[in-house]
């Protein structure tokens, strides 16, 4: 293939339990899906139908325990923002899926972490502006190895948790998400039709707030490999 610049690495993230790798494709974020989490944002999500917003491909950070991975801190942020996430991996197109039959879109799930920069964020939503220079950048989606939902079953609950350097900051269910994962699916494929390679990061628990180089994120859901990564310098 005779491309006009180099081209790059397929973004991946490790399939646990084998070599096999999940090429993503898009990545779907739900916003405020706890309502624990929509109050301190300062909305109301259970009166409301969920919305989306995306993240670039590249932003994945795959890490396979035992290492513990690095992000920089980002550039033009001075408040970087952690929020723990169960990431649902699709593995099979559709489009205006029913909810009862969004299972079987499902490839497996993951621990991620939806990374922000806050102060950005609020400042484009104070302004009627897309969030995406908040939300999508380099390095902004840390994630743990996929486990096939063949294995683990189809999650609606269990701990949700994220500690930095030792402190619990997050604390939930899975059982609190205001759209359980089948209902989100059902919601995302009236406006796009879902491809396999698709990730959907499903919301996250209140608790969300502030990290500085050095500190250590740990984040874990009920039934899957664990997440951890520390904060770099921000790169020169």
């Amino acid at each position: 293939m005779n491309y006009a610049v180099p081209s790059w690495e397929i973004p991946f993230v490790p399939v646990a339990g084998s070599d096999a790798r999940f090429p993503v494709r898009h990545i779907y974020c739900v916003g405020r899906n706890y309502a624990e989490h929509a109050k301190e944002m300062g909305g109301d999500a259970t009166k409301e139908p969920p919305f989306f917003f995306t993240k670039a491909a590249d932003a994945i950070v795959a890490v396979v325990p035992p290492a513990v991975g690095q992000i920089a801190y980002p550039p033009a942020t001075k408040n970087f923002h952690h929020e723990i996430e169960l990431v649902v991996a699709i593995g099979a197109a559709g489009a205006n899926v029913a909810a009862e039959r969004a299972n079987a879109l499902v490839f497996g799930y993951a621990v991620g972490l939806d990374m922000t920069r806050r102060d950005l964020q609020n400042d484009m939503r104070e302004k009627k502006r897309p969030w995406d220079i908040g939300k999508s950048f380099a390095q902004a989606a840390p994630i743990a190895p996929i486990h096939r939902a063949a294995d683990v079953g189809h999650l609606a609950k269990g701990a949700i948790t994220l500690d930095v350097n030792g402190t619990r900051r997050q604390t939930g269910d899975l059982a609190d998400m205001i759209w359980d994962v089948p209902h989100t699916i059902a919601f995302l494929s009236t406006y796009y039709e879902l491809l396999p390679g698709d990730l959907i990061f499903s919301g996250t628990p209140s608790g969300v707030a502030a990290v500085v180089p050095g500190d250590r994120l740990d984040a874990r859901v009920d039934g899957l490999t664990p997440l951890s990564v520390v904060v770099a310098p921000a790169r020169a």
